[in-house]
């Protein structure tokens, strides 16, 4: 057995374990189900009262007692009545229903014992509790959980658990964790007061606060440039539309779970916009279209809304509301393969801008035994050509890849941008998708160079994915020490003293505003110590403080964004250096 799926009986072994320290914990509790989950486990419980971290070291303790008992776990299959009769006897409600539900599957029921603990489990499990090394797990977090992830069922109380083959790796991940959590962008957003989520306003709706609206709107228009340069046309479109677009674009069909309910408007239906693709095929469809009109690339800034489960929101990496750096690109079969090697150039001059390196792309297929997602593909063929297409295109760019199975759009074949979080989890940050479907299903067609008309073959393209994940996914990669180029307050001026040297203070702004950099004056009543804390607290690339020597000679004594050091510059001097960063995008 290897060592991975090893760890794995591992950690559903301590999901028993800590199963039995919350049954010795709390008589009265009532069991959901405990599987191994990456790097640990959880376990939802139905208790009499509601858990507090405190709990969490008692409870440690108590598995650690069990686990040096050396309980072996030992299997049994029963009968479906049998397997009734006990966990009725039990009370163990949530097992019961579990079993009936395996009853109708006509599946076995296996039962597992470890010490005087029993639960219902497939397994399989370690030898024996001792396995698991006392010093090398350790109770993490407490959240809810409803019964079987039904909103409508109750919600029960999860605790989650990590286990790891050593003390050393769980001192590891206990440590990316910790670190993980200094540079989680919803804590840094607050603290820097770059945007909120209220109760008031609604889960998953971001409130973005003057800070961050700034920085958001530079990403905005670095895009709008970049994009512009590179032949694109921009377009807006509405928040919501027709149920009828969406029936046609397959969304209804695809994608209803994660689109809100309708909108009844004078007894027609319409849904709130999860995606811009549809409007932007009708935009297409506003004129004949002519090969030589093509290609057409539409980019599109307008906000979206997609009903994500109140479980999984995640500040502005999982909302309800967001903005996508959104293009769709409609090409002749013969420029697909040049549209994608520009798309993935354009990729490349992006992050080198935003200094992120440990990135790599991923060719996404389709699963065709996957009759769920991929059941209805009719030509084959044509996937198959356009997925060659995709890969010819990442050869010729130079960039790694890998190929997955599976993780096709429904539409066709797509390239993924990966890279690995502050958690060292692997997330998607852009894509780029090739699509035939939408261009049959809304009958788009130019008039090629023989007179007939033809299909045009959709590129979906996202640079930055959203500019909402984007940003966030730049808070965690930076701490919040956004680069210069990027830092809504560039350079904070400190006098010492405001009242004798605040007007220097503000020459010194005046020639920065003038020269582009965005600059301000701190002239509150506080002390020098406790002024340089707020712009450090702030991660302003630069502090100039400013005192009478600094006035006699007309300089400043710069202090860059994590140093103590001082530096003292002609004020020339330091303002033809930022403005060189600016515009270099150091």
């Amino acid at each position: 057995m290897s060592n991975k799926n090893q760890l794995e009986l591992i950690r559903h072994s301590a999901a028993h374990v800590l199963a039995a320290a919350v049954l010795e914990m709390f008589p009265e509790a009532k069991f959901g189900t405990g599987p191994a989950i990456e790097n640990g486990f959880y376990y939802d419980f139905d208790l009499p009262r509601t858990l507090i971290p405190e709990d969490l070291p008692i409870l440690e303790e108590k598995m650690k007692a069990i686990i040096k008992a050396n309980h072996k776990f030992e299997r049994a299959e029963i009968s479906v009545e049998d397997a009734k009769k006990d966990f009725m006897a039990l009370g163990q409600d949530y097992k019961v229903e579990l079993i009936r539900d395996l009853e109708k599957e006509g599946q076995k029921i296996s039962v597992y014992k470890s010490g005087g603990f029993v639960d219902l489990c497939a397994g399989p499990h370690i030898d024996s509790t001792g396995e698991i090394k006392v010093d090398a797990f350790k109770l993490t977090k407490i959240s809810g959980a409803y019964w079987k992830a039904d909103e409508n069922n109750k919600q029960m109380q999860r605790i989650y658990g990590v286990v790891f083959e050593s003390k050393n790796d769980l001192k590891e991940y206990l440590h990316m964790l910790e670190e993980a959590e200094k540079r989680d962008h919803r804590k840094i957003g607050q603290e820097m007061e770059l945007f909120m989520i209220s109760e008031e306003v609604g889960k998953g709706l971001p409130l973005w606060l003057p800070k961050g609206a700034f920085i958001r709107k530079k990403l905005e228009d670095y895009m709008y440039e970049l994009e512009r340069q590179s032949g694109y046309s921009f377009v807006y479109t509405p928040v919501l539309a027709n149920e009828k677009l969406y029936k046609k674009s397959g969304h209804l069909s695809h994608y209803k779970d994660d689109m809100y309910n309708p909108i009844d408007i004078e007894g027609e239906k319409y849904y709130l916009k999860p995606m811009n693709c549809p409007h932007h095929h009708i935009m297409y469809k506003n004129k004949m279209m002519s090969y030589r009109d093509l290609p057409i690339r539409f980019s599109d800034f307008s906000p979206i809304h997609r009903f994500e489960r109140s479980g999984v929101l995640t500040g502005l990496i999982r909302a309800r509301c967001f903005s996508q750096n959104d293009s769709h690109i409609y090409c002749n079969q013969k420029q697909l393969k040049e549209e994608l090697v520009n798309v993935l150039k354009m990729f490349k001059q992006v992050y080198a801008d935003f200094n992120i390196s440990d990135y790599w792309f991923r060719l996404s297929l389709p699963d065709f035994n996957n009759k769920d997602k991929f059941g209805d593909i009719e030509n084959k063929e044509t996937w198959l050509n356009s997925a060659e297409v995709a890969r010819q295109a990442l050869q010729q760019s130079g960039e790694k890849f890998e190929e997955v199975e599976g993780e096709a759009a429904f539409y066709g074949p797509k390239i993924d941008v990966q890279i690995e979080n502050v958690l060292g989890k692997e997330d998607t940050i852009a894509t780029m998708q090739i699509d035939f479907y939408m261009p049959e299903k809304f009958d788009l067609t130019f008039i090629n160079e023989n007179g007939e008309k033809e299909r045009p073959v959709v590129i979906h393209r996202a640079i930055m994915g959203s500019f909402d994940r984007f940003f966030a996914f730049l808070i965690e990669k930076t701490a919040g020490n956004f680069p210069v180029w990027l830092s809504s307050v560039q350079a904070m001026i400190i006098p010492v003293s405001e009242e004798k040297f605040g007007a220097y203070a503000k020459e010194v702004e005046t020639q920065l505003i003038a020269s582009g950099v965005r600059a301000s004056v701190d002239a509150s009543a506080e002390g020098l110590g406790k002024r340089i804390r707020e712009a450090e607290k702030q991660k302003i690339p630069y502090m100039l403080v400013v005192g009478e020597k600094e006035m006699e000679s007309n300089s400043v004594a710069v202090r860059g964004r994590g140093t103590k050091d001082q530096n003292v510059m002609k004020t020339d001097e330091f303002v033809e250096k930022i403005v060189a960063e600016i515009k270099d995008k150091k």
